[in-house]
């Protein structure tokens, strides 16, 4: 199967090429490095079933060649990077993903859209089921990827109703794993650069609020699984392990033998109290659950930041 990749330079986009290489798919990723970097995917580029297409999204383009199916992971995906660029976070949500689908429209590909939780906002519901509309301020700083999310999956159902596409929407809850930039802004490494530092850890709030965090190479099974079996969707998928961010950090100061210590700050704006996921779904139509428990999946995660740290690769 030839697989076009949009944001395929980035984290999860790193690691979804190279499990689709290594199954002897063929994948033209395409990126404008707007958040990705030419060293994710520095491996793949002597691969010859790989192809690289320098682009961005949002303006129309024809790939080399017709793709079979259709990822979108195009949009900055932290807090960080989406307050930086608000206009392009709208952008790559509206018209980046209609290009994308008319270029599956175009080939008869299959479609799989990357959406997020932050789709369900601060949720009113415990746990998140694919079919909670969500709670989510269209105006808040958030709103910008949380509306672009929402707009892509609107976009997506149509050309779904009223095209006939098969289409796929997947609702990624938080995931971490080697080759995050440390830089990003999410949780888990800006948590473990300051333990590595010797830095004090900055929570916002009281550290009461919950997250689920799944490993990215888990993640990723589910989104090959997801793409072979066409489920249209929405499907949730995450770990169900919930956790809060005092108790994360706790986790961090543990493996990294941190002496550092806890700065509470401000509650973020519009920061949900909350989430985690419900993959009833998942495990019915994709026979899918996350395997890697956190402190497992944080040990890989904090020595490779280690290792970039002390000026080596981030893998």
């Amino acid at each position: 199967m030839r697989v076009l990749i949009a944001g395929g330079a980035g984290f999860i986009g790193r690691w979804l090429c190279g499990s689709l290489l290594a199954r002897g798919d063929q994948v033209d990723c395409v990126d404008n490095y707007a958040t990705g970097t030419s060293a994710n995917i520095e491996e793949y580029r002597t691969n010859p079933r790989f192809k690289l297409i320098e682009h961005d999204v949002c303006l129309p383009f024809d790939p080399p060649d017709a793709p079979d199916a259709v990822v979108n992971l195009a949009s900055p995906a932290s807090p960080g990077d989406y307050f930086k660029m608000p206009f392009e976070t709208l952008r790559v949500g509206s018209a980046g993903t209609d290009n994308l689908l008319r270029i599956a429209t175009d080939a008869g590909a299959r479609f799989l859209q990357a959406s997020t939780s932050e789709v369900y906002g601060d949720p009113a519901i415990h746990p998140q089921t694919e079919d909670y509309h969500g709670d989510v301020n269209p105006i808040g700083p958030r709103a910008v990827y949380d509306e672009a999310k929402r707009y892509g999956e609107a976009i997506v159902s149509a050309y779904r109703r009223e095209l006939g596409l098969r289409t796929t929407i997947i609702r990624i809850f938080n995931t971490y794993g080697p080759y995050m930039r440390i830089d990003d802004g999410r949780a888990i490494p800006t948590l473990a650069e300051q333990a590595l530092q010797g830095k004090p850890l900055t929570l916002h709030g009281d550290g009461s609020q919950t997250r689920s965090f799944c490993y990215v190479t888990d993640l990723v099974d589910g989104i090959i699984r997801a793409i072979d079996r066409g489920h249209p969707g929405p499907i949730n998928l995450g770990n169900p392990g919930e956790f809060t961010i005092l108790e994360l950090a706790e986790q961090i100061l543990e493996q990294t033998q941190s002496g550092s210590e806890l700065l509470f700050q401000p509650r973020l704006e519009d920061d949900p109290r909350q989430r985690c996921p419900d993959i009833s779904l998942a495990k019915e139509v994709l026979d899918w659950q996350p395997t890697i428990p956190l402190a497992q999946g944080l040990a890989s995660t904090l020595e490779a930041f280690r290792r970039e740290l002390d000026g080596g690769s981030g893998g």
